[in-house]
């Protein structure tokens, strides 16, 4: 049985959290927290915890299994745009340019490798 964990409005940008999120698409669980926990990138860290809290989601889901002779994989995993603060940065001559400054929502889906 599979098990869902969100994360929504992460203050970065989707096109980043892309990037990790193909990086561990289809791959097993331990071995994407391992990627992720040192992974260079700033949004490790949270995509990190959506997978820790979806294995978690999974025990709550399937009492009496163990987690690891379950077989865990990232089953699907998706990151869509969030909402966007718009901000005012000055600019020659009087002017001002917009910073449009993004956010993001994670979706992940763990389960059993059948």
């Amino acid at each position: 049985m599979e098990a869902v964990a969100k994360l929504n409005n992460n203050p970065t940008s989707p096109r980043k959290m892309r990037l990790l999120a193909d990086l561990i698409r289809g791959m097993e669980v331990e071995k994407a927290l391992n990627v992720l926990k040192f992974h260079p990138k700033h949004p490790s860290t949270p995509l990190e915890k959506l997978l820790v809290s979806a294995v978690a989601n999974w025990k709550v889901k399937n009492e009496g299994t163990r987690v690891e002779d379950a077989n865990l994989v990232v089953k699907t995993i998706f990151v869509d745009g969030g909402r966007m603060l718009k901000r005012m940065r000055p600019a020659p001559q009087g002017r001002g340019y917009r910073v449009r400054k993004r956010s993001n929502h994670v979706t992940i889906i763990v389960d059993s490798r059948a």
